[in-house]
């Protein structure tokens, strides 16, 4: 099973990779998350392999490794706390698309603070696209994405 996502998460990104930033990445990980709970982990690191063989393993590839688990992480303890409401989990995943860019440019800290600080700044388009993306995805596709998953998850167990 965890494959099974794992590959559905880079095969959608693959399809959407014409729109920049535009991924269904950070959909998947929050329903798989509300979903599978802890679990979640095993498909973002298999994902995060599959994208090392598809595009190599280089630094983006080793920013991957903490930031899709962070988002992962931040839905498991936003989804403890609150009630299930698509808004807000359109929010958290609009925040975290913008997030995504400083979160990506932290390995560049060993450059000093202005080459991570100018990575941050050049990928700020980007990110704006990336929020709008996540926001809109999860708005509309979170909650019945979530539906199909448990009705899955149930009739497997």
């Amino acid at each position: 099973m965890c494959a099974l996502l794992a590959a559905v998460m880079a095969a959608s990104q693959v399809a959407m990779a014409v729109l920049p930033n535009i991924e269904p990445v950070s959909l998947l990980v929050l329903v798989y998350a509300l979903t599978f709970g802890r679990d979640v982990f095993y498909i973002i690191y298999t994902f995060i392999f599959v994208e090392g063989l598809l595009y190599g393993f280089s630094l983006w590839w080793f920013t991957y490794l903490y930031i899709w688990p962070l988002w992962a992480l931040a839905v498991l303890l936003i989804g403890r706390r609150t009630e299930r409401s698509p808004m807000l989990w359109a929010v958290a995943s609009g925040t975290f698309g913008l997030s995504f860019g400083a979160l990506d440019a932290l390995p560049y800290l060993a450059g000093g603070p202005a080459a991570a600080f100018s990575r941050w700044v050049a990928g700020i388009p980007f990110d704006l696209l990336h929020c709008g993306g996540n926001f809109f995805l999860a708005l509309v596709l979170e909650k019945p994405l979530h539906q199909l998953l448990v009705r899955l998850r149930d009739s497997i167990d």
